[in-house]
């Protein structure tokens, strides 16, 4: 359910923006994924850790929202609305609600997205975190919306499953090899319930995009960052910022936080408004193919037999489950 103060865009339809926001979310993902496998794998010659790369995430996201947010909180003010702030007035939602979904929609994802391409290819990635975003969400709504899962939406979870079982479960095997993608898969599958969770807290709650995505940023603001820099200066973790090249860190700080953060928060959060949170993850089909090939054709990797049968099974499933609710909705 769309928030009372999201206004139409410049006239557009709510089914026009809603697409919109679809179409940039599905293409920033793509590009999150190859990116932060080229940043975070060290057999790349990254020179950040996920620990430096959700610092620069952070902070890049916090230049733009922090004074949003601080201007939004002062309108309300100004203009008598009666709506709760926390975080000294950084965060335009209630304290509870920006720990909510702070923790899963910021801190947690990052920081267990960015640690699974340490040791998982981005193929992995492209199966695992959007191939099992829907299966999470619809658990979740169902247990939070109290959301029926359909017999039909059933079979497109099976196959998601199915699909997952088939890349992770591989190196799940070879774990006892002594292979270590497995410790990426579980990280990424980690990730895609973290994501899940924020999703059906965002319907739940009928949050406002932009609000939204201020209160993740003003979380992990406050909370993430005065405790990476206590573990970096204390030793605890290895100080990269000051041996990486400054134009690494100026484009992390771009990419991760204005685009994966202040767009496509924004997107995600206007397309869950508009599809719903199960439809929106669901939306997310072209995210693995898209990916996988995008690995293949930037970084090199491999597509193995049981990495395209677990990509035609998620995507089939999703695309399976979006048919569905369309003749549900018709």
């Amino acid at each position: 359910m769309p928030s009372q103060d999201t206004p139409p865009l410049l006239g557009f339809s709510p089914r026009t923006i809603g697409l919109v926001a679809a179409l940039i979310t599905v293409l920033i993902w793509t590009s999150f994924i190859v990116v932060a496998r080229a940043s975070a794998d060290p057999s790349r010659g990254g020179s950040l850790s996920p620990f430096d790369i959700a610092f620069c995430r952070v902070v890049g996201a916090s230049v733009v929202l922090m004074p949003w947010g601080w201007w939004l909180v002062r309108r309300d003010r100004r203009t008598g609305a009666a709506r709760a702030s926390s975080l000294f007035g950084l965060s335009p939602l209630p304290l509870g609600i920006t720990i909510q979904v702070g923790l899963f929609g910021g801190l947690l994802y990052s920081v267990l997205a960015y640690s699974g391409f340490v040791f998982a290819p981005a193929a992995h990635a492209s199966v695992l975190m959007p191939g099992s975003l829907p299966l999470w969400t619809a658990l979740l709504a169902l247990l939070v919306l109290h959301e029926h899962i359909t017999p039909a939406r059933a079979l497109g979870l099976a196959l998601i499953v199915t699909g997952d079982l088939l890349v992770g479960g591989a190196s799940l095997w070879h774990a006892f090899d002594g292979g270590q993608v497995w410790k990426g898969d579980l990280l990424f599958m980690a990730a895609g319930f973290s994501w899940a969770c924020y999703s059906v807290l965002a319907r739940r709650h009928g949050l406002d995009a932009v609000r939204a995505t201020i209160a993740v940023t003003a979380l992990a603001c406050l909370g993430y960052v005065p405790f990476y820099l206590l573990l970096v200066l204390t030793g605890a973790l290895p100080d990269h910022l000051l041996t990486s090249p400054l134009r690494e860190l100026l484009f992390q700080a771009v990419f991760q936080g204005w685009g994966s953060v202040v767009i496509s928060g924004i997107t995600f959060t206007r397309m869950i408004q508009h599809y719903g949170p199960v439809r929106s993850t669901m939306i997310t089909a072209l995210v693995p193919g898209l990916s996988a090939f995008g690995a293949v054709v930037f970084l090199g990797e491999p597509l193995q037999w049981n990495l395209l049968a677990g990509l035609a099974l998620v995507t089939l499933g999703i695309l399976f489950g979006v048919r569905i609710q369309r003749k549900a909705a018709a």
